[in-house]
C-alpha cells in the first residue's frame, strides 16, 4: 500500500533479493519503516484505511527526508494494515486480530529481517487502541532481550509526544476528528466524503477519559457514528503541518536508532500492561 506513485524506490518489496544484497554489504546503515494501523471505521467520512495511510505518510515523508544522508538508507517494509480493534465492532468494517496474532505476526517478521541482516527497523503506528499498543511493546520487548537488538518505536501516546501535536490530539484524543481527518486530506483527499464531512456535528467526547474509564466500545462511549471530535474543521493544509511534526519526530528517533542513543519510547498512558 503505497500513496506515493513516484517513490517505489523506497518500498522493501519493490527491491530485488540482489539489490538488497548490495544494500547490506554498503557502507550506509539500512533503516526499514514498518507502517502499521488498523482497518476499521472512521466516521461516515473517511476511509477504513486511515491509520495506514497516516502510517504510510509518515514513512514516506521521513524516508524522503533522509534520501540524502550519506550514513542511512531507508526503506519502508509492506504495510501491516490489521490490529486489535474491538471498539468500533458495533460498525462494519472493523477487521480485528486478536493479541496473539499481532505479537506473532510482529515477532516473526522482526525476527526474519534481523535474521538476514536488517537490525535496525522502526514500527510507525496510528492505531492507539490500548491493548493494540500494548501488544506492540510486548513484541518488541520480546525480540529486544533474545536478539539484543533494540526495536524503534516512536509512541505517539507518550505525553512528551502527545505535547508537540495539536489541541485535539492531545487534549483526550479523538478518533476520525480534525486530527486524523487533515492528514488523509493531505495524502488522499479523494478518499474523504466531502459533502458529508460538511455536515458532521461535533462530538464532544474525551476519548483518553472514556478508556480511562473502562469503557470499550465506542457507541458506549458517545461515538455513535465512529468518530469523535470536529472533522469539520479540518485541512489538508493543517494536515501538512501535522506531518511535518510527525516527520520530524520519526527521522529523529531514527537517527538516535542508528547512533545507539535511543530510538524506542517506553510505554506510554495506552502501552502499560
Amino acid at each position: 500500500m503505497s500513496h506515493d506513485p513516484t517513490g517505489t524506490e523506497l518500498w522493501f518489496a519493490d527491491r530485488t533479493w540482489t539489490a538488497l544484497r548490495e544494500l547490506l554489504d554498503s557502507e550506509r546503515t539500512v533503516v526499514l519503516l514498518w507502517p502499521v494501523g488498523a482497518t476499521e471505521p472512521h466516521g461516515p467520512h473517511s476511509p477504513l484505511a486511515t491509520d495506514p495511510i497516516i502510517s504510510i505518510g509518515m514513512c514516506e515523508r521521513a524516508a524522503r527526508r533522509l534520501a540524502d544522508d550519506h550514513e542511512i538508507e531507508v526503506l519502508l517494509l509492506p504495510t501491516l494494515p490489521f490490529g486489535v480493534t474491538r471498539y468500533a465492532a458495533a460498525f462494519p468494517g472493523a477487521v480485528h486480530i486478536e493479541e496473539d496474532t499481532l505479537y506473532r505476526l510482529l515477532t516473526d517478521v522482526l525476527r526474519s529481517v534481523i535474521g538476514q541482516g536488517f537490525e535496525h527497523t522502526v514500527i510507525v503506528n496510528n492505531h492507539f487502541e490500548p491493548e493494540h499498543v500494548r501488544t506492540i511493546h510486548r513484541a518488541i520487548d520480546a525480540v529486544a532481550a533474545e536478539s539484543e537488538v533494540t526495536i524503534g518505536y516512536l509512541d505517539l501516546t507518550r505525553r512528551r509526544r502527545a505535547e508537540r501535536l495539536t489541541d485535539e490530539f492531545r487534549e483526550g484524543g479523538s478518533h476520525a476528528g480534525r486530527y486524523e481527518t487533515s492528514l488523509v486530506l493531505a495524502d488522499s483527499p479523494e478518499l474523504i466524503d466531502a459533502a458529508v464531512l460538511r455536515e458532521l456535528p461535533p462530538v464532544s467526547v474525551n476519548l483518553a477519559q472514556e478508556i480511562g474509564d473502562g469503557r470499550k466500545e465506542f457507541v458506549e462511549m458517545g461515538l455513535v457514528q465512529a468518530y469523535n471530535g470536529t472533522p469539520s474543521e479540518a485541512s489538508a493544509e493543517e494536515g501538512e503541518e501535522i506531518y511535518e511534526v510527525l516527520t520530524e519526530l520519526l527521522v529523529s528517533l531514527v537517527r538516535d536508532l542508528v547512533a545507539g542513543t535511543g530510538g524506542r519510547d517506553e510505554p506510554g498512558r495506552y502501552g502499560r500492561g
